[in-house]
């Protein structure tokens, strides 16, 4: 659980900064980054991409799943 809102954190504020953004503040990254994780997961399943296991890993993907979300919140929000 510890590691889940750390690499949360981490990738919501790194999906932040890579869309250009100041970041949404801390808990809403950690929620952009544990939603990310789970989005970014399914998506490159889908694609049939896997990124290796571990720590590293799992950061990867969450920073991938939280850009795509940042991206679809941005999108939603200027309709």
């Amino acid at each position: 659980m510890l590691w889940t809102l750390i690499i949360g954190g981490i990738a919501g504020w790194a999906a932040g900064k890579l869309m250009r953004g100041e970041g949404y503040g801390v808990i809403i990254d950690i929620i952009i980054g544990i939603v990310g994780g789970w989005l970014g997961g399914w998506v490159l399943g889908q694609l049939g991409v896997h990124i290796g296991h571990g720590l590293l890993g799992s950061l990867v993907v969450a920073i991938i799943g939280s850009v795509i979300l940042i991206w679809l919140i941005r999108l939603i929000n200027r309709g």
